[in-house]
């Protein structure tokens, strides 16, 4: 069986909030040494997000609908494509 490819990332509420609920399909990570490393020229199959870094923080998985290189602003962004939300764990954020 294919070990699935994750990547990780933290987000703060603001933004873990609006995946979640479906108002955003697209996470942004800027341009630096960090971030293409983690990035660049790999594919993976789900998202997991956490808003926190405790062992009860909010979590989710998403789908990884790929990435391409944008502006967000006049900067230039790895945009990454968000596709469905399989899974949120302790998320309070349907009130």
């Amino acid at each position: 069986m294919k070990m699935k490819k994750i990547l990780h990332l933290t987000l703060r509420k603001k933004w873990f909030d609006l995946i979640a609920r479906g108002e955003k399909d697209c996470e942004y990570r800027e341009i630096k040494p960090h971030w293409t490393t983690r990035l660049k020229g790999k594919r993976f199959d789900e998202i997991h997000f956490r808003n926190g870094y405790s062992r009860d923080s909010p979590f989710m998985r998403v789908e990884w609908n790929g990435m391409h290189i944008g502006e967000y602003g006049k900067q230039p962004v790895y945009c990454i494509h968000l596709g469905r939300v399989l899974e949120i764990r302790n998320w309070k954020g349907r009130e």
